[in-house]
């Protein structure tokens, strides 16, 4: 930090920093609906009255993933008024812009020939408004097109593993003051932590040396939106991971408002926190005053000057511990109650004391954490219904809490509504389910889709299991096509590769079962693996996106029932076992069902390829008899018929109830006992060289089940 003087104004680069805007938060509520945008617009009005060069967001923008029209037109207005004018733009930039922005005009707004744009808005997105969906949009994308933001740090994962990133900067240039900036949206705080603590998993691109202009003449800013102080280390990212060139870091993400640029002992650079410009948590770290920071760079020197906002609304913060007060009486609730309106009463007088010198008179936000450790809650909305019209907030003054056994720091506390986080009390519940169950994911890796569940919760991604599948589906086209030639595979040898591969993917997402792969990652990688596939299979393997894999596999099956009782020596030589594991998977492969009932069964059905072979030579048997069919086919169903199958262990008064009867039967339920033996008497014959405890095996679940077992066969026959 330096002494930038102000006289020489062509070789200064004035910047308003600002971070986590929240534009929306509480659109809902009648009294804090506007307050975001107030703030947002009190931003934008300093940066005009500065005559800073631009204006630098540090994430957070939107407080919604998908902002409302309501929240899209009010920030656009407020863009609109302050960015575009006929003010003259004092910088350049000189880097590559295709690479630095990541959109289709590939270039500074300001430098478009239609617009006029005076005010430069530079933003990065947050964990709010993060891109989503199949094409990896975030609601700044919206805001880009427009032509008045310039969103930058988008990052595309790459690479194996954790992933790769490569952080380019933007180069601008005033005068003889060079700045890079760096741009780090937000990526899952624990992914990132393994990245940086990966080698060559983070690449940071420094611009060439030059005549004019040496590497170590540029000044270098870095902004990134990620969790800065946090308990659990693997959750947060450390300073020191961050390389030494830097020379200033704009954090985001932490609402607590550090404005003052602080020195990273041992690290060179200075980090500057400026916090959220509207309180979203009530909690004693935004209590504090709310700023935002002028920086002024000239050469290798900066100076920081922080603003204050006046139209934030005014926060009081209290913590009230009941047995630390002599005059309560535990058993008296009308005591406790007077203590808090005495508590509450005092916090309201003292935001009227520092609103004397603002704009306008606003509704305070008052929050008491009581400590109750002895004593009786009481009912915080029948509480705070005398103060509707003095505060801004009757629904949620009291907060109630117990103190911990272990003392806390301070931090800590601060920390504690942090850690109540839904998404990662989500994840880990998930997690710890698959865990504690058991469950062998044989299709999709775990990860995949508990990322997928993240994205459609939180995020409202109808697209995300589409996304997901289809993600995994192309992987497993590209490894096939790349081992061999896809149009000379045989169809068996192609249901036996797909289901090595979709095994294979299971277990090396299973080795990295901690690693938290981003959804967005899909889309991109599915753009880069649709293109090869395209290229590697031709023709011959080439599915439509509504199909995905259904074709491949409906094509295999009736290529299969084709082929009745040509099975060779081979194919008689596998395990009888597999029947029995594979009986729940020929769930929804009834016939004329369409693909409505069983799509996505009817895929791990055909993935097994022992059980495709049984089927076949049931079929073989179960043609035999064609009186059966006529009674089959108007049997109820088949979905039916094979869930009364899985669940016969469960029931199995209602099997023996079907054998009771001894007088005549019709011919199509004579059909169905003669088709059962005929299928027992194949399975013993055909399996005389395995072993003898597998031919009991066989035997018994064929005894146990005979009336559920016939009416399978007879939905899955042709």
């Amino acid at each position: 930090m330096g002494d930038c003087s102000g006289e020489d104004e062509s070789d200064t680069v004035r910047v308003l920093v600002a971070t986590d805007c929240h534009l929306g938060y509480m659109e809902k509520d009648e009294i804090r609906r506007v307050d975001s945008f107030l703030a947002f617009e009190e931003i934008c009005s300093i940066a005009e009255q500065k005559q800073v060069d631009f204006i630098l967001l540090g994430g957070d923008l939107f407080h919604e993933n998908k902002p409302s029209r309501s929240t899209l037109v009010k920030t656009i207005e407020i863009l609109r008024r302050y960015c575009l004018n006929d003010r003259p733009v004092k910088f350049q930039v000189v880097s590559d812009q295709t690479v630095n922005f990541a959109n289709i005009f590939g270039h500074v707004n300001y430098e478009d020939p239609h617009f006029n744009v005076g005010m430069p808005v530079f933003s990065i997105h947050g964990n709010h408004d993060d891109p989503a969906g199949v094409d990896n949009l975030s609601a700044i994308d919206i805001l880009s097109s427009c032509n008045l933001v310039n969103y930058f740090g988008k990052m595309i994962l790459g690479g194996s593993g954790v992933g790769q990133i490569t952080l380019y900067p933007i180069l601008m240039r005033k005068g003889s003051t060079a700045v890079a900036l760096y741009g780090l949206g937000n990526i899952r705080d624990e992914r990132l932590n393994r990245m940086f603590q990966t080698p060559h998993a983070v690449q940071w691109m420094r611009p060439e040396a030059q005549d004019s202009c040496q590497v170590s003449d540029w000044f270098n800013i870095l902004v990134l939106h990620q969790n800065r102080v946090k308990s659990n280390p693997k959750n947060a990212i450390n300073e020191h991971f961050l390389p030494r060139f830097l020379d200033f870091i704009v954090w985001g993400h932490e609402h607590e408002c550090l404005v003052d640029p602080q020195e990273v002992p041992g690290m060179g650079f200075h980090i500057t926190q400026p916090g959220s410009s509207v309180a979203t948590s009530l909690i004693e770290g935004e209590s504090k005053p709310k700023h935002v920071l002028l920086l002024e760079i000239k050469g290798n020197q900066y100076r920081p000057t922080k603003i204050p906002l006046k139209s934030v609304r005014s926060f009081e913060y209290a913590e009230v511990v009941l047995k630390d007060e002599t005059e309560i009486d535990p058993n008296d609730q009308t005591s406790v109650l007077a203590h808090l309106d005495k508590a509450v009463g005092s916090l309201i007088e003292k935001s009227m004391e520092k609103a004397v010198c603002r704009k306008e008179l606003k509704l305070p936000l008052i929050r008491v954490k009581v400590d109750y450790s002895g004593f009786m809650t009481i009912n915080p909305q029948r509480f705070g219904q005398k103060y509707v019209g003095k505060v801004a907030n009757p629904q949620d003054i009291l907060i109630f809490s117990k103190a911990a056994k272990k003392r806390q720091t301070l931090e800590e506390r601060i920390g504690d509504p942090e850690k109540l986080r839904p998404e990662e009390l989500n994840q880990q519940n998930i997690e710890a389910l698959v865990a504690e169950s058991n469950l062998k994911m044989e299709i999709l890796p775990v990860n995949d889709l508990d990322v997928a569940l993240h994205e459609f919760v939180n995020k409202d991604d109808k697209m995300a299991f589409y996304t997901c599948l289809k993600y995994n589906l192309e992987e497993t086209r590209n490894k096939i096509s790349q081992e061999s030639d896809a149009s000379r595979i045989e169809e068996e040898d192609l249901i036996l590769k797909v289901e090595a591969c979709m095994q294979e993917r299971v277990k090396e997402r299973s080795v990295r079962s901690k690693d938290k792969t981003q959804l967005p990652s899909y889309s991109q990688n599915l753009q880069d693996t649709g293109a090869k596939s395209t290229q590697g299979l031709g023709t011959s393997n080439n599915f439509s996106d509504d199909e995905d894999a259904t074709q491949m596999f409906s094509a295999s099956r009736s290529a299969t029932r084709g082929r009745k009782g040509s099975s060779t020596s081979s194919q008689l030589s596998h395990d009888p076992s597999d029947l029995g594991k594979n009986k729940a998977s020929t769930r929804g492969r009834g016939r004329g069902r369409g693909r409505g009932r069983g799509t996505g069964n009817l895929k791990q059905t055909t993935l097994d390829a022992s059980l495709s072979i049984r089927r076949s030579e049931r079929s073989a048997s179960v043609a035999a008899s064609s009186v059966a069919d006529d009674d089959i086919a108007d049997s109820p169903s088949d979905n039916d018929g094979l869930e009364s199958s899985d669940n016969e262990e469960s029931l199995p008064g209602r099997g023996r109830k079907r054998q009771a009867p001894k007088k005549a039967t019709p011919a199509s339920k004579r059909g169905r006992k003669s088709n059962l033996s005929s299928i027992h008497e194949k399975f013993m014959s055909k399996d005389d060289d395995d072993d003898d405890d597998e031919d009991d095996n066989i035997a018994n679940r064929l005894k146990k089940s005979q009336p559920r077992v016939t009416r399978n066969y007879g939905a899955l026959r042709r």
